[in-house]
């Protein structure tokens, strides 16, 4: 007999308890076009991307099956679509549109995305946005 995980952990008359794992996606370096200067609309630059989502597990057994998880390829996949689609004036924009492609799955509860150009200025390592969405 399987009893769901979240079944386990609960007394008789509480509500389920809420699982959620995270899917991470780390240091992702990407070229696009991305920024307002007359240069930034001419060359690629390079972009560190680093999301984390929290997903809400599935009810009832676990299984070994992608189709019941997240996947970050498809992530990762959405992201080199979105920026082969052209020029981003602001890295704020491409953060809030990674953010809304990780809500599309109505699995992940949140989304904090991280964007930063990392060629701007030889002092810094890098600049750029975090941002954190979820559904409402």
């Amino acid at each position: 007999m399987f009893v769901s995980r979240s079944q386990a952990e609960t007394q008789p008359g509480e509500a389920p308890v809420r699982r959620l794992y995270r899917i991470l996606v780390r240091d992702l370096v990407l070229k696009c076009l991305i920024g307002i200067h007359a240069h930034e609309l001419l060359a690629p630059q390079r972009v560190r991307i680093n999301v984390d989502m929290s997903v809400l597990e599935q009810a009832g057994p676990l299984s070994d099956d992608i189709a019941n998880v997240v996947s970050y390829e498809d992530v990762i996949d959405g992201i080199k679509v979105m920026l082969a689609e052209g020029h981003i004036n602001l890295v704020e924009t491409l953060a809030e549109k990674i953010a809304e492609l990780c809500l599309t799955d109505e699995r992940v509860e949140t989304a904090r995305i991280r964007v930063e150009k990392l060629d701007v200025y030889a002092e810094a390592a890098s600049v750029g946005i975090e941002i954190e969405r979820g559904r409402q």
